[in-house]
């Protein structure tokens, strides 16, 4: 019995002296983090969760980024006027209409048509008078009436006659009249002079320069139609960096308008010189833009990724965010670690570049640093 009862006060010293050692031990814990709240002791379980190792070296492409902004394709840009001079009679087309290539957007009334195609009925009735002439001429020549000399000379009228009305039908074609439509004049005989602004493209119309009542001439530009689906994004790269842009390089781009959207873009032209008061290299890129969404004069970034370089970078997980500074946890210890602050450059993949902080073979938290970082800080508080 009295054995008994030795035994139970043996294991009730041992229960109370692992109690004070364990509370001896977070109170040693609770003074270090007192003493530096940086400073953190993982237990088994958590340490179990977190990956450790070096730091080290690997070979990243950092993107250069240059600010930039969208433009029209000026390969898909067309600047449509009258063939004629005349004055505007309907005006079909609004800023912003779809249209197609053929479409008509104008019409508008024309002396100078009118005068081309009475000229051009002129020379097709002096054909038929000439031609009459020859075949006339040949049926005198057959009954010995005339010497060969006139039927030559009759002939002569002829040609010089169908020169005349091939002059005058070219003239209207360049009026931009169909042949079509000069087969019916000739066929007809009848003048019309109503000219219509054809789109040579097709498009949305982005810009407009008539009204009804307007008087044109054909050096006037009525309306800009522009193919949307391809966009130029240009921008200007440091003359000290054009060296890392390539022709036919794919760039990311970022349009502060459209958050979220992801643009990508190839190189089509790197300029050959340097504006002088920039100090900049004109880059080019072509956009698809098949729903319309990215507008002319948008703003933008370029994202053109530089040259390999060996650089010292760290895995994104191993970074945490702590009073507006990024930091990683550095090994002191065994399952002891220490917040320390770093400078970071950009992303590329799943590394980030270490710009200040770290060095080469330092022990850092890779992988779990989010976890012990929330550990930290609620022994903080607890």
């Amino acid at each position: 019995m009295k054995r008994c009862q030795s035994l139970g006060v043996v294991l009730a010293l041992a229960a109370m002296l692992t109690a004070c050692g364990e509370k001896e031990d977070a109170r040693k814990v609770t003074a270090a983090a007192a003493i530096d709240p940086t400073f953190i002791t993982a237990d088994e379980s958590l340490a179990a969760r977190l990956k450790v190792g070096t730091v080290g070296e690997d070979e990243v492409s950092e993107e250069l980024r240059v600010p930039g902004s969208v433009g029209l394709d000026e390969r898909r840009v067309a600047r449509i006027g009258s063939s004629v001079t005349g004055r505007i009679t309907k005006v079909l087309a609004f800023r912003g209409d779809e249209v197609k290539t053929g479409q008509t957007l104008a019409t508008l009334n024309s002396t100078e048509l009118a005068n081309g195609q009475m000229q051009f009925l002129t020379a097709v009735a002096d054909v038929e008078l000439k031609t009459r002439a020859v075949d006339r001429a040949k049926q005198l020549l057959a009954a010995d009436v005339i010497g060969s000399a006139e039927l030559q000379r009759r002939e002569n009228e002829l040609f010089a006659a169908q020169v005349a009305m091939k002059a005058a039908r070219d003239q209207l074609r360049l009026m931009g009249m169909s042949p079509s439509a000069i087969n019916k004049v000739s066929r007809t005989r009848e003048i019309d002079s109503v000219a219509s602004v054809i789109s040579t493209l097709s498009g949305t119309v982005i810009d407009r320069q008539i009204n009804q009542g307007q008087v044109v001439q054909p050096a006037d530009s009525l309306y800009t139609v522009a193919d949307l689906e391809h966009v130029w994004i240009e921008g200007e790269v440091p003359e000290q960096q054009a060296y890392l842009v390539d022709m036919g390089e794919e760039v990311r781009i970022e349009l502060p308008a459209l958050p979220g959207r992801r643009v990508t873009g190839k190189i089509i032209f790197i300029s050959s010189t340097v504006n002088p008061e920039t100090r900049t290299v004109q880059v080019r890129t072509d956009v698809l833009n098949p729903d319309r969404a990215i507008k002319p004069d948008m703003l933008a970034n370029l994202l053109i990724r530089g040259m390999p370089e060996k650089k010292l970078v760290v895995p994104v997980t191993a970074v945490v965010r702590e009073s507006n500074r990024d930091h990683v946890f550095a090994r002191t210890g065994e399952n002891e670690f220490r917040l320390v602050p770093v400078t970071l450059g950009q992303e590329s993949g799943k590394v980030v570049v270490v710009k200040d902080g770290l060095k080469e073979g330092d022990e850092i938290v890779l992988d779990g640093a989010f976890h012990l970082n929330n550990e930290r800080k609620r022994r903080l508080l607890g």
